[in-house]
């Protein structure tokens, strides 16, 4: 039966595992796919237009915003970046679902945007901050410094998680990918996403007593 897609943000603090369970998601189902951002930065070297990101101009980046043809934007360190509509329309009428890697402010763009109905939002949580930052260190790639201003923004961003559909606690990584997929799951099989549960019913109706 034909579904509407889902536009399924991923909210978390780095390090709390937002990442990983989402490419664990696509290795689930090869159906899903990452929302490619468009930047107004140059593209570096091995970065390929329309896989790793959609380079634009910026007066095309500020049309696409003032047209609403962006679904969230920000400027980070001088350049623009956003998630442009049209694609993830194709794809959410074609009832392929797309993922977002946001943080809550994107979250929160999107979630008031003309696609909105059809957004299901989930926050990941660290078993503790202890835990978020022993993460941190782990990996090996930050500074001291770079990771306590981490372990600040991460404050800010776990102090927004009342916004979202649902909130996992990933203490356990394989128990979360599994909530994670019933999650996706039931959300799909929602009555009012399914496009042609209306005509089958009708036709079962139709067909009682023959």
């Amino acid at each position: 039966m034909d579904r509407t897609g889902l536009l399924i943000i991923l909210s978390s603090p780095s390090g709390a595992g937002k990442s990983t369970l989402a490419r664990r998601l696509i290795e689930w189902d090869p159906t899903l796919s990452f929302s490619v951002s468009a930047t107004t930065r140059a593209p570096r070297p091995g970065e390929v237009d329309g896989q790793h990101y959609h380079f634009i101009e910026r007066p095309e980046f500020a049309k696409m915003v003032a047209s609403g043809d962006m679904l969230e934007h920000a400027e980070v360190f001088g350049n623009l970046y956003g998630s442009p509509r049209g694609p993830v329309e194709t794809a959410m009428q074609a009832g392929r679902d797309t993922i977002f890697d946001v943080d809550w402010q994107g979250g929160q763009q999107i979630r008031t945007s003309a696609l909105g109905p059809h957004v299901v939002s989930i926050f990941i949580l660290p078993p503790s901050l202890n835990e978020l930052e022993r993460r941190l260190v782990q990996r090996g790639q930050d500074s001291a410094e770079v990771i306590a201003g981490r372990m600040d923004k991460s404050r800010d961003e776990i102090s927004h998680w009342a916004e979202y559909d649902y909130v996992l606690v990933n203490d356990d990584l394989e128990e979360s990918f599994e909530r994670l997929v019933s999650i996706l799951t039931a959300e799909r099989l929602r009555r009012d996403r399914q496009k042609g549960l209306g005509g089958f019913v009708r036709t079962l109706m139709e067909g009682e007593g023959a």
